[in-house]
């Protein structure tokens, strides 16, 4: 069991994680890092309901920077399936005991590094739009963001493979649909008991430092070698990953 001091450090990288990935420094990279450095120090549930509510106030923030800057037409193919996604997802995590959730949310942290090596290749395939795509993308995202807060990788892979998308149409869309997809997750997590706020509130302090997360983040863009600063974070997530495999 980990002593209080302990989970308090990890509770104040998790927010400046998930800060500095809705700033826009590396990524989702950051932020997929949160529950599975929690769940080091708690229940892997009680994790994802910690971290869900942290995500919906930087969410808040990304939106206001990036107000308008998303796609309708792509929102549009992926949420309805999305929203499947959310359900199923949520439904396997109330499923599964604590151990194999922890596998599971290793097991999808290294899908997410692995489309990461690949995926600076996407735009070279000879790919042609098709609308179940965005349908099997967003279901993806979904499933993977409700079990493992791990829903990136179907997202930016589909996102990226369109030949109409600009830098400032592909983070705006990202922004809203994960929002999007955080707020659908509330009503499953509070009736799965994943969501409680008696255990939120004696750690609300910790939501100031997510601006603070967000600043570094969003002023590191220019100041900091970004391909460097995932580069690292990535060993560290695969080695996150390992761990909670072997758990």
């Amino acid at each position: 069991m980990a002593g209080r001091m302990e989970i308090t450090l990890f509770l104040i990288l998790a927010a400046l994680l998930i800060g500095i990935s809705k700033g826009g420094l590396g990524g989702p990279v950051p932020g997929s890092m949160a529950a599975p450095i929690l769940t080091l120090v708690m229940p892997a549930a009680d994790a994802m309901g910690i971290v869900l509510p942290m995500l919906l106030f930087a969410d808040l923030l990304a939106l206001r920077l990036y107000w308008r800057k998303w796609s309708h037409h792509y929102l549009r193919l992926l949420l309805p399936a999305a929203t499947v996604g959310i359900i199923s997802g949520t439904l396997v995590l109330l499923i599964l005991p604590d151990a194999s959730l922890r596998r599971v949310i290793g097991g999808f942290t290294l899908l997410m590094i692995a489309y990461k090596l690949i995926g600076d290749k996407a735009n070279a395939w000879n790919y042609r739009p098709r609308a179940w795509h965005g349908s099997l993308a967003g279901w993806g995202s979904a499933f993977g963001a409700a079990l493992a807060n791990s829903g990136a990788a179907p997202f930016t892979a589909y996102m990226l493979l369109q030949p109409d998308m600009q830098p400032r149409m592909f983070v705006g869309t990202a922004t809203l649909f994960f929002f999007l997809i955080n707020a659908l997750k509330v009503p499953g997590y509070l009736g799965g008991g994943v969501l409680q706020f008696d255990r939120i509130w004696p750690i609300a302090w910790v939501f100031f430092l997510i601006p603070v997360g967000f600043s570094i983040g969003y002023l590191g863009l220019k100041r900091i070698n970004a391909q460097l600063f995932e580069g690292l974070l990535l060993i560290l997530l695969a080695l996150l990953g390992l761990i909670l495999l072997s758990s």
